[in-house]
């Protein structure tokens, strides 16, 4: 049964060479413009003081900013404190919040004070939350339990619980237009939309997947949802106004992996499962515009993305190579093969990932403890990284894959395009210490950045040509055209395993595993006359 509550619609290269120290200090910029707690208690009533400072500890003292401090540059990265973290954190679409899950409680922060602005109460703990797009709600799935809980941020006293009883859900997400939750239950025998204006709720039966097979437009005015039925896979389009179904046609795959729509809308790429290597392009009206198949024997497809401009489609294989499609004749316009030994003619830089122990004499200074940087060992010295430029030829860290599990770690397994669509990062599994970064325009290896610890992720700025990388130490790493470089982070104990972006590039959400804090990252400069040896 679905138990919605009553709704009422009311209408924010530059190359850094390696940290020489850090210091907390009281912040000044924009992180820093920290209202005081009487001023936030006016602006949000519904949060009392009880809330705030008995009930999860959560305490409204001047926000504490670390600064990483180079002397080569008159810009710095800082950083906020750690705050605890059970689950899933995100920022929200329009970049004034981020929201935490805390065991069973949702912490909805400021991202210009780190204030806390709202905090709700779920009936369970949280497995999963989204924001919908306008900013103004955000559901926990509580996947345990299991049923959904949705959230207003401007109407506190608003709620809405979703619970499909028996039939369970395993996953949900918002519509475009942020009025509608789409629910799919366990077994996947049926994916239901629930309406926030009026209660209401449409039902799709036999859907593909949980979490995946189901892909919005870029306009937000169409759905298409991967169903299941008499062992075929079939595309049903449906309109996110009425959600009604306005077409269904069947998908020559065995079985169908995911589906995605071009950024322009054109076309539904849809491709099968790792045991068949099949890509297929359809238009909306079900005319199967081409068939990829690179080879037969083997296993197949791994990763597929779109580029942001439309014009290519990325296909990453178990068999190592990332092929790219051109979205005029879906011929093949690229093919990049990771190699385990990287040789002459290659005009890529290789930077590699080296420990830099620096011997500071400090017998003679006096400083208090807060000053001491986090990983400062007086046996050891202050150990720091850098990157170091290779020479050809370079033998790649190389991973055999175990035959006798399923699910081997070969193939390209991460790829993201930068925003320009110029430059595509991958990584092949079977060298997860190594990120390739490709270039577009001369259909070349630009960059290839070797690390000491396999890579988490990695994420492009939304703004320019910048790319983050983390491999679960204490230590960011970036790319840039210019070079590249490594930055530490001043938080003692905080390994970075996870890391994104807010969508104007001026804020970095660093997970730990229990913990997480936020930086602020300089913008690129025109033009850069650093290197990564500087």
């Amino acid at each position: 049964m679905g138990q919605i509550g009553p709704f009422k619609p009311e209408s924010h290269t530059q190359n850094l060479p390696n940290p020489i120290r850090t210091r907390p200090e009281t912040p000044r910029n924009l992180l820093a413009s920290r209202f005081n707690f009487e001023t936030r208690r006016q602006e949000y009533p519904c949060l009392s003081e009880l809330s705030l400072t008995k009930i999860i500890g959560i305490d409204s003292s001047p926000l504490r900013i670390h600064r990483t401090i180079s002397p080569h540059l008159p810009q710095i990265m800082e950083f906020t404190e750690a705050y605890k973290q059970t689950g899933p954190c995100c920022f929200s679409p329009n970049s004034r919040y981020v929201a935490v899950a805390n065991d069973y409680r949702l912490v909805i922060r400021d991202t210009f004070s780190f204030q806390v602005v709202q905090l709700f109460s779920c009936l369970d703990r949280i497995s999963y939350i989204e924001w919908a797009l306008d900013s103004e709600y955000i559901l926990c799935g509580l996947y345990k339990k299991p049923m959904i809980q949705a959230w207003s941020l401007t109407q506190p006293e608003w709620t809405c619980k979703i619970d499909e009883g028996p039939a369970g859900v395993s996953y949900a997400r918002w519509s475009p237009d942020s009025r509608h939750i789409l629910t799919t239950s366990e077994f996947q025998l049926r994916l239901t939309v629930w309406s926030l204006l009026n209660t209401a709720c449409v039902h799709v039966q036999w859907p593909k997947h949980g979490s995946k097979g189901v892909s919005f437009n870029k306009d937000g005015k169409f759905a298409a949802i991967c169903t299941r039925r008499d062992c075929k896979d079939y595309v049903n389009l449906l309109s996110c106004q009425s959600w009604e179904i306005m077409g269904s046609f069947a998908v020559d795959t065995l079985d169908l992996a995911d589906l995605e729509w071009s950024p322009d809308d054109s076309s539904i790429v849809v491709w099968d499962s790792p045991l068949e290597y099949k890509v297929l392009i359809y238009s909306p009206d079900g005319r199967c515009l081409f068939k990829y198949q690179a080879y037969e024997c083997g296993l197949g497809v791994k990763t597929v993305s779109w580029s942001p401009c439309g014009q290519f489609l990325a296909i990453g294989s178990y068999d190592q190579m990332l092929r790219v499609l051109n979205h005029l004749t879906w011929k093949t316009f690229a093919e990049f093969l990771h190699l385990s030994t990287v040789r002459a003619p290659c005009r890529a830089a290789i930077f590699k990932e080296v420990d830099e122990p620096l011997q500071l004499d400090m017998s003679e200074l006096s400083l208090d403890d807060n000053f001491m940087p986090s990983n400062y060992d007086a046996s050891e010295g202050y150990i720091s990284v850098r990157y170091e430029v290779m020479d050809l030829p370079v033998a790649l860290p190389f991973q055999k894959p175990l035959v006798d599990k399923p699910n081997p770690k070969q193939g390209v397994g991460l790829l993201a395009w930068s925003k320009d669509s110029q430059y595509i990062c991958t990584r092949n599994d079977s060298m997860p210490t190594a990120l390739w970064i490709w270039d577009m325009q001369r259909l070349e290896v630009a960059a290839i950045l070797v690390q000491k610890e396999p890579i988490r992720a990695a994420v492009w700025d939304p703004t320019c040509t910048r790319l983050l990388l983390c491999t679960g130490s204490s230590h960011l790493y970036m790319w840039t055209p210019s070079g590249a470089f490594c930055v530490c982070n001043p938080l003692p104990g905080f390994s970075i395993t996870d890391l994104k972006w807010n969508i104007d590039g001026s804020c970095l959400l660093l997970k730990d595993k229990d913990a997480f804090c936020c930086a602020t990252v300089p913008p690129l400069p025109e033009s850069s006359d650093y290197s990564s040896d500087d």
